[in-house]
């Protein structure tokens, strides 16, 4: 959510955020709903003035002056539930519209309607160029019996399937790996529910915009998340940390589930988009400060990088447009990995920063230390905190580029080395392998 103030200050730059981000909010109209609340407010402060007055000197009156007195009285009484009722038609319509206001995205962020104006930053790696004729993930998957679609969709429909055997284990060694790089550097491990209320989607961002991405359970009135993302930043929703507390650095391995909704036909094949996979996600939550924001901007993208190099996995960064950005997102950054099947970079990874945009939804704040100079003449001022998230690893779509590149003439798959610890050791999967595990 954007503060009502900016939005009063410079109306043209929330029109343009809208308009470069695709989303349709009537700032106009906000703006004239949000004078007609500050009027009615600023009258009934008045009317609340003038009955204290009325109300002392009547005591003091008799005959016709308290009869007019008691008159006026009335009067403001009547003229006050006017404002009130107002206030009360007009303060959800207010709420609605502030939640729809797009946050601008940075100055270098690039202008561009979709994905396909995405701007390259660097590409890392080497894309391996074959001596035999490649297969695709769900070839190599069937091949060695590690992935099964067909028995995932009839358990569950259309973008579904199971991993088996060797193909669960290289899943969870993924995920594994994520999770102990990230503890290492200091992110606290959490395991969150996926069940969320309306509250959390909502402070994070996601409603309005993502109903029709949400599985919903509409008879508990809750929500199956589509990230961890979610329940990581939403935690402490409500609170008023302290500054010594920050920064907050989350890592959570969970679950998501996404509907797709919208999406028939694209990107059907395979392990690519499906509706349930897994996930470790990082979060910070940090001091508001724009500088502190891009330097954790940095340490995010820069950890997910690092399981991608300790993989061997060749993959680019790209500043992601503002035709590509969400609703409430200054800045992102993606990670798209090489998979030779699609014969292109993938998106596997997604770095945002939000500044306060999260954290007024949520009403997350800190209180700001105070210094020895201003420690006697005013309280420690209290702020929105600022918030940032990012993929770790995401499994299994990383699946497609680790077995599409890492495969071998005889159909084999060899493991990459910084995941043979997490299954007991093995080097390679082979159809037999796969199956005695």
């Amino acid at each position: 959510m954007i503060d009502i103030k900016q939005i009063r200050e410079d109306p043209e730059r929330f029109k343009d955020a809208g308009r470069a981000k695709g989303f349709d909010v009537d700032i106009d109209r906000l703006l004239e709903v949000d004078s007609t609340l500050m009027s009615a407010r600023k009258q009934l402060q008045e009317i609340s003035t003038s009955k204290n007055r009325i109300g002392k000197s009547i005591p003091k009156l008799s005959g016709d002056e308290k009869q007019a007195a008691l008159t006026q009285l009335s009067e403001l009484k009547q003229q006050e539930a006017k404002h009130d009722e107002q206030i009360k038609k007009l303060q959800p319509e207010f709420d609605e519209l502030m939640l729809e206001v797009a946050q601008p995205a940075d100055d270098d962020v690039p202008l561009g309607k979709d994905d396909t104006e995405n701007v390259e930053i660097r590409k890392e790696g080497d894309i391996r160029q074959f001596r035999f004729e490649p297969k695709d993930h769900v070839q190599l998957g069937q091949a060695l019996d590690i992935i099964d679609i067909e028995r995932g969709v009839k358990l569950a429909g259309t973008r579904n399937y199971l991993l088996k055997g060797d193909g669960a284990l290289l899943h969870w060694a993924l995920l594994r790996f994520a999770m102990d790089c990230m503890v290492r550097k200091g992110y606290v491990p959490m395991s969150v529910p996926l069940l969320m209320k309306d509250e959390a989607m909502s402070g994070t961002g996601y409603y309005p915009g993502a109903e029709e991405q949400t599985y919903r359970m509409e008879k508990d009135q809750l929500n199956l998340a589509g990230t961890a993302e979610v329940p990581l930043t939403a935690c402490r929703m409500g609170e008023i940390l302290k500054a010594e507390e920050l920064p907050l650095k989350y890592v959570a391995l969970s679950s998501c589930f996404r509907r797709e909704a919208g999406a028939a036909g694209k990107d059907t094949y395979g392990l690519y988009r499906i509706h349930q996979f897994d996930k470790v996600e990082q979060v910070v939550v940090c001091e508001n400060d724009a500088e502190q924001s891009r330097k954790f901007h940095d340490e995010i993208l820069g950890n997910a990088e690092a399981v991608m190099r300790a993989l061997e996995l060749p993959y680019r960064v790209v500043n992601v447009c503002t035709g590509d950005l969400g609703r409430g997102q200054a800045k992102k950054f993606d990670i798209e990995a090489w998979m030779p099947s699609r014969g292109n970079y993938c998106e596997t990874h997604s770095a945002s920063k939000f500044y306060e945009f999260q954290a007024r939804r949520m009403n997350l704040r800190y209180r700001r230390q105070k210094t020895e100079e201003t420690r006697q003449k005013e309280k420690s001022k209290i702020n929105f905190c600022h918030t940032l998230n990012n993929t770790v690893i995401a499994s299994p779509r990383i699946l497609i580029p680790l077995l599409e590149l890492y495969q071998n003439a005889d159909g084999s798959v060899t493991v990459p080395q910084v995941l043979r610890p997490y299954m007991n050791g093995k080097e390679q999967i082979t159809k037999s392998s796969s199956r005695s595990t």
